[in-house]
């Protein structure tokens, strides 16, 4: 018998919980719960945006649902920004979170913000300061595309979902100050086509628990939950 898992798809900078509407159906298809939230400031939530949304929001967005549904034995998924999304959120709720799933992004550190693991974003803020938000990043010629999607189509679908992403976000630091939090397991997705720009550190050898570090990756761009869905699906099932 399939025991179900619950799975916390979270977006990242930018983008929408509609970014995983090709994902959710195949998770649901094999028979377990899935949620994929559009974060404050975007989707659903987009009249919520303001300079006082930061990371530190963000986490309280996905503490709240799982305090709220009672969820356990979750499976949080992060994509690119949301890696600092997620941390913060298990770092509150350690005893409710069965894995960690950073897709092509960083490790979180406790008390490193995105600015200081990605220095490169630093003068994309200058750029655009003193604005307190930061526009979607530009198509790149392919095979960057826009997030790694050089479709036409699915680059048409990912405009309407694109929106500003606060700069707080940015600037606060992850929070992982519970012990808790190093005992969950975590696995790294990344994308190692289609370079977007985005510059990752390379993954730790050793996870926090003292385990080797989890690596999987996927030929193809920065939004694979578009571009290879199915895929990306797998490997998420691998871990139910």
């Amino acid at each position: 018998m399939i025991i179900m898992t619950t799975f916390l798809l979270v977006h990242g900078a930018w983008h929408n919980g509609h970014s995983w509407d090709r994902v959710v159906p195949l998770l649901e298809a094999a028979g377990h719960r899935v949620l994929a939230p559009s974060l404050t400031g975007y989707g659903d939530k987009a009249h919520l945006l303001s300079p006082e949304v930061g990371l530190d929001t963000h986490a309280r967005d996905i503490v709240t649902l799982i305090d709220d549904d009672e969820l356990t034995g979750v499976v949080l998924v992060g994509h690119s920004y949301a890696a600092s999304v997620i941390a913060s959120a298990a770092n509150e709720r350690p005893d409710r979170v069965a894995h960690l799933v950073y897709v092509d992004s960083y490790e979180p550190l406790d008390g490193r913000s995105g600015v200081d693991v990605l220095p490169w974003l630093q003068d994309v803020l200058d750029a655009v300061a003193p604005s307190w938000v930061l526009p979607p990043l530009p198509e790149q010629p392919a095979p960057a595309g826009l997030y790694g999607v050089t479709d036409p189509a699915d680059i048409a679908w990912l405009r309407t979902m694109l929106s500003d992403h606060p700069v707080l976000c940015l600037q606060q630091p992850v929070r992982l100050d519970d012990p808790a939090v190093r005992a969950v397991p975590r696995t790294h997705i990344r994308c190692v086509a289609g370079d977007a720009g985005l510059a990752l550190p390379p993954v730790p050898a050793v996870q926090a628990n003292g385990s080797p570090a989890q690596v999987r990756e996927l030929p193809t761009g920065h939004d694979c939950m578009i571009t290879m869905p199915v895929e990306l699906s797998e490997l998420l099932l691998e871990l139910a």
